[in-house]
């Protein structure tokens, strides 16, 4: 089989399974009662944001395997860039408001219902996104009105900040120096968020008198902290640093954890360890089971 042709094909399933199974998880989360809690509300957000993220890179991927005109207008790589970098600043936010949910959930157990109502989700929530939008908003309004020039090739599969500053022929410097600041806020901002949460959150677990208990604290948390360690080690090495430099193979390596495995994974990393999560799948599909053979009995007795 040509590389070409295995390459579409494992995209194109990696792209279905990663879209189906945040769907799931969203749609497990609307359905069953037992998970209207605020770690659910946050992990259903992600889920989302994951949907519309790997959406805004694969498939114009895909479409370029197929297609003979792989050329994307300067409008058109805008918008990519700007919704692309928009979901990840938003999920970089995110999981430091679900850092944060985990801390009052562990630290101040007899608090939590208290801090952590209905309201104060939708504002970490809609903080999350307005954050996310305004800061790439202001991003992508100093790189668009650069001037580009040379071969207009994108040396990546997607339009990412730095292939993109590449091609740039006046002087970036202040484009450059805004979108480097603006990312160490993005990323910086959560980040220290999430470390001094998990510290908190570490130590309060250590001074739990039984090893049972610990193992139980600590599970509600591990899913979390997994998904926080291999999305900002990518983000960082990608983007806490000047952007103009080259695109090495490695770095479109990164990239793919980040836009296309990552999205993947995440639903099966919280999937795998989170028992309330696996009862209520259980229970769903049973449900259905039931209705689906019910209606079988009901078919074959008419007729």
């Amino acid at each position: 089989m040509d590389l070409k042709v295995l390459l579409f094909i494992v995209l194109l399933l990696t792209y279905i399974v990663t879209v189906v199974e945040n769907v799931l998880i969203i749609s497990l989360i609307k359905a069953n009662h037992e998970l209207c809690k605020p770690m659910y509300f946050f992990l259903g957000q992600l889920s989302f944001i994951e949907v519309w993220y790997i959406s805004v890179t694969v498939p114009k991927l895909l479409a370029n395997f197929i297609a003979e005109d792989r050329s994307i207008s300067f409008a058109g790589c805008m918008t990519q860039l700007y919704f692309f970098s928009s979901f990840l600043c938003t999920e970089c936010v995110l999981l430091s408001a679900m850092a944060y949910d985990r801390y009052v959930a562990i630290c101040q157990p007899l608090r939590y219902l208290l801090i952590m109502t209905y309201q104060m989700c939708v504002c970490l929530i809609a903080l999350s996104w307005f954050t996310g939008f305004t800061v790439s908003l202001i991003k992508i309004s100093f790189i668009s009105q650069l001037e580009f020039c040379g071969s207009h090739v994108i040396n990546h599969f997607f339009c990412d900040i730095s292939p993109v500053l590449n091609l740039a022929c006046t002087d970036m410097s202040v484009a450059e120096m805004v979108d480097f600041v603006l990312a160490l806020f993005i990323l910086l901002v959560p980040l220290s968020i999430t470390v001094v949460s998990y510290l908190l959150i570490i130590t309060t677990i250590l001074h739990i008198p039984t090893t049972q208990s610990k193992k139980k604290a600590f599970s509600t948390c591990a899913s979390h902290l997994t998904v926080v360690i291999i999305f900002f080690s990518a983000t960082l090495f990608m983007y806490a640093r000047p952007k103009k430099i080259s695109s090495y193979d490695m770095n479109k390596l990164v990239s793919a954890v980040y836009t296309i495995v990552t999205p993947m994974l995440n639903p099966f990393i919280y999937c795998l360890r989170n028992q309330e999560l696996k009862r209520a799948f259980k229970k769903t599909l049973s449900i259905k089971i039931t209705i689906y053979n019910g209606s079988k009995t009901i078919s074959s007795l008419q007729m």
